[in-house]
């Protein structure tokens, strides 16, 4: 089975690290690769680590370009998905869409915190998200599974979900009081040429943003743990204060709530061991062993660790991934691999990059 991958928007990061991606993955063949300011211009000027692909020449993204391939990846800039993913309907293409068009279900959301017009929701592309209080992921793969459309899930909601998520499942803890705060790398606020992303302003700063609850991820994060929760759960609460540092990837996300009234502390742990017992690219570490960005970049890793404030009575979770892997490409991979009923982690690794 050989499927051609067409990737719209293939010149920013996360489009250049799903063709990364799928240069490893033996079932598949890169088609076009397409660009907006970039078209016309060589792929080695803008990703000159992908030496298979530095020849090759970005075509305009349209969906003329797009159409004739069994998989198209949009990594396009928020907003921008809806349009063309409605060219390509009924051509029988899966369509994967890194932007966040896609990934709300409620439109008054999409609306607040993006100011257009809702696009409508697809598929979720987490496999690992847990339904109504499941111990273990397996709902969401049966839907994913022969999906012919899929929103690929924001990097830092990734990280907070996969952290937090079994904690809710289990009701070992409050959802009504989660916070969490992240230390994102330089990636993740993409290309575009801003003064506060140069490297006189990051090297050497740590600079928070989107404060305050206005960060476009956080209905997207209550979104999933309302899922992941019991069907008698109470409300689900999130203070989110992402934090940029200099790193060029990676996300370390430390999440806590309230242990639950009457929940055991010397019990916590277990939620977190029945969750990722099987997931190939979660892991729960051992305990005392504290994730970190470094032991994940490259990877479609996740790695997790959670312990019990016993002095705040909060459950601590830290969770650590490659925000263009694992938080981008590698869930997308992921994803496609079950849509067309291929094996879950084909062209995909959980080995690191280190030092």
């Amino acid at each position: 089975m050989t499927v051609s991958v067409a990737i719209a928007g293939a010149s920013g990061y996360a489009g250049g690290e799903v063709a990364r991606l799928l240069l490893a993955h033996p079932e598949v063949r890169i088609g076009a690769l397409t660009a907006h300011s970039s078209a016309g211009e060589q792929v080695g000027a803008h990703h000159p680590h992908l030496r298979r692909l530095a020849g090759r020449t970005f075509g305009p993204t349209t969906a003329e370009a797009l159409a004739g391939h069994d998989v198209v990846v949009l990594g396009l800039p928020h907003g921008a998905s809806g349009a063309i993913a409605a060219e390509l309907a009924g051509s029988g293409t899966l369509v994967l869409d890194l932007a966040a068009d896609h990934r709300l279900t409620d439109a008054a959301d999409w609306t607040t915190f993006y100011g257009s017009e809702h696009a409508g929701h697809w598929p979720y592309g987490m496999p690992e998200l847990l339904h109504d209080g499941e111990t273990a992921a397996g709902a969401q793969r049966d839907i994913l599974t022969g999906a012919d459309r899929i929103a690929v899930p924001g990097c830092n909601v990734t990280a907070v979900t996969l952290g937090i998520q079994p904690g809710v499942a289990a009701g070992v803890v409050d959802a009504g009081d989660v916070v969490a705060v992240l230390s994102v790398g330089y990636s993740g606020a993409g290309k575009a040429m801003k003064a506060h992303l140069t490297a006189a302003e990051g090297i050497g700063s740590a600079a928070p943003y989107a404060v305050a609850g206005t960060h476009r991820h956080v209905p997207e994060i209550e979104q999933n743990l309302r899922r992941s929760a019991p069907a008698d759960g109470g409300p689900v609460r999130l203070s989110f204060t992402p934090v940029l540092v200099p790193m060029s990837r990676g996300i370390l996300a430390t999440t806590t709530a309230p242990l639950a009234p009457g929940v055991d502390a010397a019990g916590v742990r277990a939620a977190w061991e029945q969750a990722y017992a099987e997931e190939p690219f979660v892991e729960l570490l051992p305990e005392g062993q504290w994730p970190t960005t470094a032991a994940t970049i490259g990877a479609n890793s996740a790695l997790v660790q959670v312990a019990v404030d016993h002095r705040a009575g909060r459950v601590v979770t830290v969770c650590a991934l490659d925000n263009l892997v694992k938080g981008t490409a590698g869930a997308a991979v992921q994803s496609m691999n079950l849509a067309l009923g291929l094996p879950e982690g084909l062209g995909l690794s959980t080995e690191g990059v280190a030092p």
